[in-house]
């Protein structure tokens, strides 16, 4: 086991003065942070590992700050900075981004209901930004205390070099660097005295028992109120309709004149201009991700933030002159070369299956070959006892049976973290299937409570599809 893991389940005992019974994996987003969902019976927790110890701490000082304003952010529970480790609550695994990819599938692409989502969150976005005062201190903000023109230029030239230029754009070196100043110097307009998120998108926005949670701010600094309200509606997989975004745009601002009618009357003069450094944000992100990560599923982005920038072009004049950049832009819409990443990367799928050793051991039949074969034999065997022969893993007894045993959860977590590496390995370079077999003595009860089990672990921690076969039973 990592030493990170070992220190979080210590620290989860220190605090909890229970032991962790199973520790899972969560799947990795954007950044080098690693998570994992603790559990102990029905109590869980979120325990996070960070080696960027400024991070850390500006991730709980914001934390504290928020909860402390009443603010629905998580519960820090503990902490040891030494160790770069910290608890926090478990806040469940659905996003407004997953709600909004299930109303689509139900056939209405935004409902009312959605839009009274995004309506709330827009508003306790208005809460988050207000929440500091004049006596708050920014300074251990990270990695800058306030998005200025420093800041600003970061974004843009992480766009020119992570971006452009591996999409072999062309672009005069000198005169786009004149116009990113300009571009600067007009943002920097914008009163900036608020505090700015940074990544509030629909994937940081959590939805636990009806009410909305707010993740990822570790970025956040003073700034402008533009750019969050940029970054949620013109969130590129989220792909949000353009009527959409003026119904919620112009709800925000209604929203902002009752809180700060000044603050209102000057928001739309600089909003697209954040807008455009959004998306310019947004893109170095997917180059750097994509392109030189080579992490494949951040390329499926690009044609929506070309969509939108087509759309700004079409619609938006921003009042400075900036050649260099608009001609970028024109570049970026009319390149073919980028529009291919929009075709839909093919579902890994994983086979699940239980199977009896007195048998054969299952054939990949999907051509690929290879896969996983787990023995359970080494395990405690629910079968040897008369209460359980007749039952199998998918009864609930066996389920207790298997689950009060700390040698099962531990072969679990050693199995999950195996599964773990295959599936973000196979979703990264777009494979398309997994085979997974639980063996046992008779293939009825260790063997088919691990295939069950393991179906839910990926179905709450992945977007994959997943079949299952039990060789030795009779499906219930």
């Amino acid at each position: 086991m990592d030493d990170h893991k070992e220190a979080l389940q210590k620290l989860f005992f220190d605090t909890f003065n229970r032991e962790v019974q199973h520790i899972i994996a969560l799947e990795k987003s954007g950044s080098n942070r690693k998570y994992y969902r603790m559990q102990h019976g029905d109590f869980s927790a979120i325990g996070a590992y960070n080696e960027d110890e400024k991070e850390n701490k500006a991730f709980l000082t914001l934390s504290r700050h928020f909860l402390g304003k009443n603010i629905c952010v998580p519960t820090v529970y503990n902490a040891d900075l030494s160790k770069n480790i910290y608890l926090i609550s478990d806040l469940g695994n659905q996003t407004l981004y997953q709600r909004l990819c299930e109303s689509r599938k139900e056939g209405d692409d935004f409902p009312k209901s959605l839009i009274d989502t995004y309506k709330q969150a827009l508003d306790k976005l208005l809460d988050i930004q207000f929440s500091v005062g004049q006596d708050f201190d920014f300074s251990f903000c990270y990695p800058r205390a306030a998005f200025d023109k420093q800041s600003i230029l970061w974004d843009l030239n992480y766009f020119k070099y992570y971006f452009l230029k591996l999409a072999h754009i062309q672009f005069d070196e000198q005169l786009l660097e004149i116009d990113f100043h300009t571009f600067a110097d007009f943002l920097l307009e914008a009163k900036s005295s608020f505090f700015l998120y940074r990544d509030f998108q629909s994937r940081n926005i959590m939805i636990s028992n009806d009410t909305l949670y707010f993740i990822d701010y570790q970025g956040g600094r003073e700034g402008a109120l533009q750019y969050d309200v940029a970054s949620l509606l013109y969130d590129g997989k989220a792909n949000i309709p353009q009527d959409i975004r003026e119904l919620l745009l112009n709800h925000y601002v209604e929203q902002l004149h009752r809180k700060r009618s000044k603050e209102a009357d000057d928001f739309k003069k600089y909003y697209y201009a954040f807008v455009f450094i959004r998306i310019m944000q947004a893109m170095g992100t997917y180059g750097f991700r994509g392109f030189y990560e080579q992490k494949r599923h951040f390329l499926q982005s690009i044609p929506y933030a070309l969509k939108n920038l087509k759309w700004l072009l079409n619609n938006i004049q921003l009042p400075i002159e900036i050649p260099a950049l608009w001609n970028v832009y024109h570049q970026l819409i009319k390149a073919k070369s980028l529009q291919q990443y929009g075709c839909p990367s093919p579902t890994l799928k994983i086979s699940i299956n239980s199977f009896s050793y007195k048998n054969t051991v299952p054939v990949d039949k999907s051509g690929h070959g290879g896969g996983f074969v787990f023995d359970c034999r080494c395990l405690p065997n629910p079968g040897r006892e008369n209460k359980y022969k007749s039952l199998n893993g998918k009864d609930k007894e066996v389920i207790a049976f298997l689950n009060d045993k700390p040698e099962v959860n531990r072969f679990f977590e050693h199995i999950t973290s195996i599964i773990d590496m295959a599936v973000q390995n196979y979703t990264d370079r777009q494979f398309h299937h997994l085979m997974v077999s639980f063996g046992c003595t008779g293939g009825q009860h260790r063997s088919v409570y691990f295939a069950e089990r393991l179906q839910k672990y990926l179905h709450k921690n992945y977007s994959v599809d997943t079949e299952l076969n039990h060789y030795n039973i009779e499906i219930k």
